[in-house]
């Protein structure tokens, strides 16, 4: 049997890059897939299409995951057309480098909107219908540089740390409820944004990973899906690295 038959998973970001591969995995063993992402381009309408031929049922939902009234709304959605929530995977994020002498504002404000508080967001809504359920697994994906820091990335990091910690807080909080919480925190994965990189900020990274390579997104989707079935079923308020070995 399928390690997720029968069960919904909502997963933000998720109309490319590692909330697709999550959303794909997913899929392939028998969740239903509902995500989100800003805008519901045709790019995330062949993600849906995509997954939906997999054999399961796939909606799209175009929402800000930083606005808590769209999320509210985007979740009570959600619920109506699957009927249950059994699996929240936080993936939506953004970057807006800068060293903190140059950092505005506004960059600060916009990373830790859409990267922490969109979790706080969709937990917060979820919760209430996972405790009814008695039963679900969170999972928010953070980053290595929410582990150590990064020059450069003060604010991503800062959010990255914040969904360790939300994640931890969660985990005690509704642990007797049943319901569980973890982290991801992947390092270098191939992905279009690690593409864009300079060629030597790419050598230096892997001169720093002692399997001298980077990873691709099913490795953290089969992370993901360990701990969002009942593999992982005791589990929880645990943080799991997929960094190839950079950060032990």
């Amino acid at each position: 049997m399928a390690l997720l038959q029968g069960k919904t998973a909502l997963i933000t970001g998720a109309a490319r890059g590692i909330g697709k591969a999550i959303a794909l995995k997913f899929a392939a063993e028998g969740a239903n897939i509902a995500f989100t992402d800003l805008v519901i381009d045709e790019n995330g309408e062949a993600t849906r299409q995509e997954i939906e031929a997999l054999g399961v049922t796939c909606k799209a939902y175009a929402s800000n995951a930083a606005d808590f009234a769209q999320t509210e709304a985007v979740v009570a959605q959600v619920k109506a057309d699957f009927g249950t929530i059994d699996i929240l995977v936080n993936n939506a994020g953004i970057t807006k480098d800068g060293l903190m002498l140059r950092m505005t504002e506004a960059q600060w404000d916009a990373v830790i909107g859409v990267n922490l508080k969109s979790a706080f967001n969709f937990i917060h809504a979820c919760v209430p219908i996972m405790m009814r359920q008695r039963g679900g697994s969170i999972i928010n994906m953070a980053s290595v540089v929410g582990v150590h820091g990064n020059a450069g990335q003060a604010n991503y990091a800062a959010s990255k740390a914040g969904m360790i910690a939300l994640a931890k807080s969660i985990a005690q909080e509704m642990g007797p409820k049943g319901i569980r919480a973890n982290a991801i925190a992947p390092g270098f994965i191939e992905t279009a944004m690690t593409a864009a990189l300079p060629e030597e900020v790419r050598k230096d990274w892997m001169t720093k990973i002692p399997l001298r390579r980077g990873g691709k997104p099913e490795d953290v989707a089969d992370v993901a899906l360990f701990l969002a079935s009942d593999l992982s079923s005791y589990v929880s308020g645990q943080v799991i690295q997929i960094d190839g070995g950079m950060n032990m």
